[in-house]
C-alpha cells in the first residue's frame, strides 16, 4: 500500500518572487494525484497541469489491467496461448519490472496479480488460511514465466490463467513520465504526487528545496523528520491500515509472492531514488525482504536510501540518508 499519509511535502508560495507554484488534486488511476507546478501565472500553471493528467491518462490506457481493451489486459488474455506484441514503451517497462524481480530474488513480481486472494484485510478473517491454500493462492505467480521476446516486443506469460498487473509500479511510473514532459516543456519546478509517489524536479519559488515529511505511521500528526528532495523521487508502503492477527503476529496486506505469506516486522518503508517508478517497486520489496535484509540490500544499490520504521516503531535508516529534525515523539 502506496498512501500519502506517510509522507507529505510542503511549499511556501512567495509573492516577491516572479514565478509561483499552482496545484490540482485530482482523481487519476483510481487514486489521488496532486500536480504542482512552478509557473509565471495561473494560465500557464493550468495548461502544464492539463499536460500531466493527459500524460497520466495515456499512460493508465497502456497499462491498466482492468481497461480490457489495453495491452495489459490482452497479454493477460492470451496467457498460455500466444505471445503478443507491444509497444515497446510497454515491452521496456516489462523489462525493467522482471530485472527487479530477479536484482530482489522474486520480492517484487508484476505476475502477482495471478494470486488467488485468500488473505482479506477488512476484519472479516477469523482464521489464517491454511498451509495448502496458501501454496495453491501463488502456484501462478513466478515472473521466470514472462517471456520477452526483443526481435518483436512481443511478451507472453507461459501458465494458463497467468496474469500481470501494474498496481505496485504503475503509478510510480506516471508521476515519472508526466515530470519527464513537463521539463520537456519547459517547466522549471514540480512535484508530481501519485497518491504518495512522489517525484520532485527544482526546487520553491523561494529557492529553497522542496522538503518531505517522513510521518510517524502510528500517528500521523507526528513527523519523524523532514528530509530536502532534489530532483529524487520518494514512495512509502505501509501497513498501519489494513492488516491481520493471529497468534499476537501483525501480518501485513503487503504479500510475499514467494510464499503466500503477509511480510511482518516492518510498519512502514521509505525509498529514496531518481525514478518515482524504482522507488514503487523496491519499497514494496524492502517490506516483503525484511528490515535487516532490505536495510542491506539498499545499501548495496547506488543513488538509493531508505527510511524503515520496524514494528516496534523505531526508525533505521540506510547509510548514506539525511535526516532533519528527527522526532521520534
Amino acid at each position: 500500500m502506496k498512501n500519502n499519509l506517510f509522507l507529505s511535502f510542503f511549499f511556501i508560495t512567495v509573492f516577491t518572487f516572479s514565478q509561483q507554484a499552482y496545484k490540482k488534486n485530482i482523481n487519476l488511476m483510481g487514486s489521488s494525484f496532486e500536480i504542482t507546478v512552478v509557473t509565471n501565472s495561473q494560465d500557464q500553471g493550468n495548461h502544464y497541469i492539463n499536460l500531466a493528467i493527459n500524460e497520466i491518462t495515456r499512460i493508465e490506457k497502456l497499462i491498466s489491467s482492468w481497461d480490457k481493451n489495453s495491452q495489459t489486459s490482452e497479454i493477460n488474455r492470451n496467457a498460455g496461448i500466444k505471445p503478443v506484441i507491444v509497444d515497446e514503451e510497454l515491452f521496456q517497462l516489462i523489462q525493467r519490472t522482471v530485472k527487479i524481480s530477479k536484482l530482489t530474488n522474486g520480492a517484487f513480481d508484476i505476475s502477482f496479480a495471478s494470486m488467488d486472494k485468500i488473505w482479506h484485510f477488512d476484519g472479516k478473517m477469523k482464521e489464517m488460511p491454511s498451509e495448502v491454500e496458501i501454496k495453491k493462492s501463488i502456484e501462478k505467480i513466478n515472473y521466470q514465466n514472462i517471456i520477452l521476446n526483443e526481435d518483436n516486443n512481443s511478451v507472453f506469460l507461459k501458465l494458463e490463467n497467468m496474469k500481470i498487473g501494474f498496481g505496485g509500479i504503475g503509478k510510480g511510473y506516471a508521476a515519472d513520465k508526466a515530470k519527464s514532459l513537463l521539463i520537456e516543456k519547459g517547466v522549471m519546478a514540480g512535484i508530481i504526487n501519485a497518491s504518495g509517489d512522489l517525484n520532485t524536479w527544482g526546487s520553491q519559488p523561494n529557492g529553497k528545496p522542496w522538503m518531505v515529511a517522513i510521518v510517524n505511521p502510528l500517528n500521523n500528526k507526528k513527523v519523524f523528520s523532514w528530509t530536502p528532495l532534489n530532483n529524487n523521487a520518494v514512495v512509502t508502503s505501509g501497513n498501519y491500515e489494513k492488516y491481520v492477527k493471529f497468534n499476537n503476529i501483525l501480518y501485513t496486506h503487503i504479500i510475499d509472492p514467494r510464499t503466500g505469506y503477509p511480510a511482518t516486522g516492518i510498519l512502514s518503508v521509505s525509498i529514496f531514488a531518481k525514478t518515482a517508478e524504482l522507488a514503487d517497486a523496491l519499497a514494496t520489496s524492502i517490506f516483503v525482504m525484511g528490515k535487516e535484509t532490505g536495510l542491506d540490500f539498499v545499501n548495496q544499490l547506488k543513488g538509493v536510501e531508505c527510511i524503515i520504521v520496524d514494528e516496534n516503531n523505531i526508525v533505521i535508516t540506510s547509510k548514506n540518508i539525511e535526516l532533519n529534525s528527527l522526532n521520534n515523539d
